[in-house]
């Protein structure tokens, strides 16, 4: 192995690796970044769950089952953090729109679009390709939205709270 690597060769190295030991527990990794922080290289990893909520548990299983395999191929000290994205997390890649197909989305325009005069959109993702880019269900109709329209797209699902959680049901 070369003495030094720069951060893209070693998230290209890891990534892989990161992938097969998520896919174990159902996980999928939606963001990789190796930041140097205060002098101190941090390497987080955002994971999400088709089944269920990402949990606690999920992210320790991930980080004890990529422990020492990190610790071979990252050459120097790093904090690893794995976490879930939150809920006003903006896509970073074009896997998410792939993922959260079906999802409720917002997408803000960089400018207005044909006859919709809005510039950010409360939407249901429906499809997305790489060549036309977004397709989404607006005000009950289909619309395709370019990719180099898009300023940014994130999740719009809402959480819904059990009110009777934790109350006696005599």
């Amino acid at each position: 192995m070369k003495e030094y690597l720069n951060k893209r060769e070693i998230i290209d190295l890891i990534t892989p690796v990161i992938e097969n030991t998520a896919m174990r527990w159902g996980l999928i990794p939606l963001e990789i970044s190796l930041e140097k922080e205060n002098n101190r290289y941090f390497l987080r990893i955002f994971i999400y769950c088709m089944e269920h909520s990402v949990s606690h548990l999920d992210c320790e299983n991930l980080s004890r089952g990529l422990g020492d395999m990190l610790d071979e191929l990252i050459p120097f000290k790093y904090y690893l953090e794995v976490s879930s994205p939150g809920l006003d997390r903006k896509f970073k890649s074009e896997k998410e729109y792939i993922i959260f197909k079906g999802h409720d989305v917002i997408i803000k325009l960089k400018n207005a679009i044909d006859e919709i005069n809005e510039k950010t959109l409360s939407a249901k993702l429906i499809d997305y390709n790489e060549s036309f880019g977004v397709k989404a269900l607006y005000l009950d109709r289909e619309i395709i939205i370019p990719k180099d329209k898009i300023q940014y797209t994130k999740l719009n699902d809402k959480i819904e709270i059990n009110k009777n959680k934790g109350e006696d049901n005599d």
